[in-house]
């Protein structure tokens, strides 16, 4: 390939290397795929139509739905294209958008997790003034920022990773245009850009992380401090959902950003990707439905209702 040809298009090698790998993977992804379409669709019909789930804590999943909706649907339909066909390519301008919305809705993601922390945090360690604090104004400012941190995320970086040469270099080893994928195949010096990755990741992915786990220690000595058994139970239950949520996604980006692209494999790199971008999204839904008496109750009251 010349470099012109960089400029039209990548070739996403994915999981080409295992051709029969890839009838059970197309399969298995969309499978997958539509039950997180489904699952999504639901918590937020649910979160919506309820009125008894009208609370920041809803609110903020029902976000988390959305996103996982937009973060599964910004490569899975061009994974399944690219397991089913011959044809391995995608876009530079498609790529460069897989790219923009990979990084924006990965750097939301933290962010709201670390808000639906804090809104845990409230519930528990501040009940009596939980209404006052969680106000709805509140609840949409710190959504907005989250959106915000993401947006800015993908304006700083994805140009910066586009736009690197790459001398002909066009051939990712990856099944989506996957920032760290993207800036193995540069023809020149990537350790100013692979500097200002690590800056990033620490700020977007440590920062949320660390107030989560400061938000969760004064959780746990106030649950502790909770004489009904009931009560501990209810409060386990909340934010057990909250922190499988948690240890899933990121135990998944911590690997993959925080640690040299070279000390991981790239067939491990593409299947915690494949499970971050899927799995994850699939689970959010069961977590939060399964251990959530609310939710369930929610979903009794409609279906009896039609």
């Amino acid at each position: 390939m010349t470099n012109q040809s960089c400029q039209e298009q990548f070739i996403l090698l994915g999981f080409s290397d295992k051709p029969r790998l890839e009838h059970f993977l197309f399969v298995f992804v969309l499978i997958l795929y539509l039950v997180t379409l489904v699952g999504n669709i639901l918590i937020i019909l649910v979160s919506r139509l309820d009125l008894c789930l009208h609370t920041p804590m809803y609110f903020f999943l029902t976000n988390l739905s959305f996103l996982d909706l937009c973060f599964t649907t910004s490569s899975i339909p061009q994974l399944l294209f690219n397991l089913r066909s011959l044809d391995k390519t995608i876009s530079h301008t498609g790529c460069a958008m897989q790219l923009f919305m990979f990084l924006g809705l990965g750097g939301t993601e933290c962010v709201l997790l670390a808000v639906m922390a804090y809104d845990r945090f409230t519930a528990i360690c501040k009940p009596l003034h939980y209404s006052v604090i969680m106000h709805p104004q509140l609840c949409w400012k710190l959504v907005s920022v989250a959106w915000g941190v993401g947006l800015l995320n993908s304006l700083v970086m994805s140009p910066v990773t586009m736009k690197l040469p790459r001398c002909g270099k066009c051939k990712v080893k990856h099944f989506l245009c996957e920032m760290p994928a993207l800036i193995k195949i540069a023809c020149v010096d990537t350790v100013a850009v692979e500097s200002t990755v690590f800056v990033l990741s620490v700020i977007i992915v440590l920062v949320p992380l660390s107030l989560i786990l400061i938000s969760y220690s004064y959780i746990a000595v106030a649950v502790l401090r909770i004489k009904s058994a009931a009560g501990r139970q209810k409060a386990f239950n909340t934010c057990g959902s909250h922190l499988t949520v948690v240890f899933l996604f990121y135990g998944n980006i911590v690997y993959m950003y925080m640690q040299p692209g070279n000390n991981s494999s790239q067939d491990q790199g593409k299947f915690l990707t494949l499970f971050y971008n899927l799995v994850t999204p699939v689970l959010n839904p069961v977590i939060y439905t399964l251990r959530n008496k609310d939710v369930q109750g929610a979903l009794k009251r409609l279906v009896s209702r039609k």
